[in-house]
């Protein structure tokens, strides 16, 4: 039996993982339209299990079941969502309503800073602007929008639908766990597997959730105060957006942003709304989501950096915010074998637990 140091056995190993890895890619790119909806439902029941323990643990509701528990938060779910798509659907329609206004404002706007730098009546700039800005059509932009809502509803529609069968029989997983594996070492080492996943991505979505809730609470007010139409969505959007590392806020910020110019005509309560709501997100992105998650999920920025371009090129947008917690399972998975282990050290920021494990083996 060869050794595990055994240079032959290393690089079969790694052959192998190259040629899962290239299936996988293959496999993500042509059942996206599949998988996501599906992806989309776990990450959801880990936030539903992860609140059920949160409840399980307060004075009023610990003694209600665990599937009470469950069936309430899911409810909850549900209603969300079909609030969620009410809100999408009403501000596809008002916004769709208001095209033309948004078309005549943004115009103006631009005619008054072009006057006010004296390059208005310039030939070149009027060559740059009808190849440019002059293409630029708020119907169409507005309907392309719409297009992806309708989308984004149906994908919403199968989420939910995944998410309700999947509460319903995560109860029985264990005992069919136990049948399939008949081998007692083998499913424990598995249970262990996902009970570190459990934990460690539960609790983050579960605090990035909250976190992205707080966030959008905050920006509501902001883009209310101001006037914004369909602040409500705008908010919605940037919670949602919020779970994108370190790109996510700017873009966030980038849409409502570009919705209060065209509406408001004014370049002085763009750069005000610009201000609040970028501040706004520093303060949650520098202070209040470190100060929550913490080291939750234990990867490099490098890593992270690298894994927003991976599922994103393969997923778009949806795969952007989905890239930490999958990630972060792949790197948990790593980590239980032997073989695999040392991929998963080099996804680690910290790899202080690696190196405890290894003294204990030691």
């Amino acid at each position: 039996m060869p050794a595990k140091t055994d240079p032959v056995r290393s690089l079969t190993v790694a052959v192998l993982m190259l040629a899962l890895a290239i299936m996988l890619g293959w496999l993500l790119l042509v059942g996206r339209s599949l998988l996501m909806p599906i992806v989309v439902a776990v990450l959801s029941v880990y936030i539903i299990s992860m609140a059920s323990e949160v409840l399980g643990r307060w004075p009023h509701t610990a003694r209600l079941p665990a599937l009470a528990r469950k069936a309430i938060l899911l409810l909850g779910f549900l209603l969300i969502l079909a609030a969620l798509n009410g809100v999408i659907i009403i501000t596809a329609r008002d916004m769709m309503s208001r095209a033309p206004e948004y078309q005549e404002n943004f115009e103006s706007l631009v005619t008054n800073v072009m006057g006010r730098f004296g390059i208005e009546g310039n030939p070149d700039w009027r060559a740059i602007e009808e190849a440019t800005i002059g293409r630029l059509d708020m119907t169409d932009m507005i309907g392309g929008l719409a297009g992806s809502v309708g989308a984004a509803v149906g994908f919403l529609v199968i989420t939910a639908v995944y998410a309700l069968f999947l509460t319903a029989e995560a109860g029985g997983f264990r005992r069919k766990l136990a049948v399939a594996l008949p081998d007692e070492r083998q499913a424990e080492k598995l249970m262990d597997v996902l009970n570190d996943i459990n934990a460690r991505i539960g609790e983050y979505l579960a605090i990035k959730t909250l976190i992205n809730i707080i966030l959008g609470v905050i920006c509501y007010v902001i883009l209310l105060a101001f006037g914004v139409h369909s602040a409500l969505f705008w908010a919605l959007i940037i919670a949602l957006l919020n779970y994108i590392p370190y790109f996510g806020s700017l873009l966030a910020v980038a849409f409502p942003v570009f919705l209060a110019m065209v509406q408001f005509a004014s370049i002085p309560i763009t750069l005000a709304l610009l201000a609040l709501l970028t501040t706004a997100q520093m303060w949650v992105g520098n202070y209040l989501e470190p100060k929550l998650i913490g080291r939750t999920v234990n990867m490099s920025p490098f890593v992270v950096v690298a894994a927003l371009a991976f599922w994103t090129t393969f997923w778009g947008v949806p795969g952007a915010i989905l890239a930490v917690p999958l990630t972060s399972m792949l790197a948990i998975i790593l980590a239980a074998f032997d073989q695999t282990r040392p991929f998963a050290v080099m996804l680690a920021h910290d790899v202080t637990e690696f190196e405890r494990a290894h003294a204990e083996d030691g």
